[in-house]
């Protein structure tokens, strides 16, 4: 995904917000062993692509000056209650050194799996993102979860991800291993079941007419 930005030379919070009143959003772009750039980026366009999912978890080619680099999305400041980036941190990207990066998770199957449709069991999702680490060339948009197995009262964790080659789960997140997602049974489901089960033993309790 390709995004475009102009270099900034005025910093400080008088000059960003004569910059935000022009339509613009101020930024920063740091790592890679250089020096941070000051960059501004047209908020509409900022604001249109900060509604798109790989905006957030994918490498992005960032033009400044016609010079393009890859970065990643590492910040976003919102104004507290107005359609409003004050702020945005991009860095840069080396290709020969391993990322550690949130990437969103995409439920599967949730549909189709037999508690739902059978049970009555509704499935919980614990996290929608999980943290990893891998070389830039791997980076994946997004990890698929596949619910089709899960059963009433069981848990899936961060471990059960089917994970692409060269990928993996940060250190902490693999000793942690949480919960990604749950299937339970609500109380009302359970109450229901019970009292058609009474109505059924009442029933063959019956005397013969």
């Amino acid at each position: 995904m390709k995004v475009v930005a102009f270099e900034r030379s005025l910093q400080g919070t008088g000059a960003s917000r004569r910059l935000r009143i022009t339509g613009k959003t101020p930024g920063i772009v740091y790592g890679a062993e250089a020096q941070p750039q000051l960059i501004e980026l047209d908020h509409n366009a900022l604001w249109h692509a900060l509604k798109k999912e790989v905006f957030h978890s994918s490498i992005l080619d960032l033009e400044v000056a016609g010079k393009s680099q890859q970065v990643l999305l590492r910040d976003v400041q919102y104004h507290p209650f107005r359609q409003l980036v004050l702020h945005v941190d991009f860095q840069r990207v080396d290709a020969k050194k391993k990322l550690h990066t949130r990437v969103p998770l995409h439920f599967m199957n949730q549909e189709s799996n037999p508690a739902v449709k059978l049970s009555s069991a509704v499935i919980s999702h614990v996290l929608n993102e999980i943290e990893i680490e891998c070389l830039p060339s791997v980076l994946p948009e997004f990890l698929e979860v596949d619910l089709a197995k899960i059963e009433a009262g069981q848990t899936m964790h961060a471990k059960d991800i089917v994970l692409p080659n060269g990928v993996s789960l940060v250190a902490h997140v693999e000793a942690e291993n949480p919960v990604i997602a749950s299937a339970t049974i609500p109380a009302g489901a359970v109450a229901d079941e019970a009292a058609s089960g009474a109505a059924a033993e009442g029933e063959g309790d019956k005397p013969a007419a």
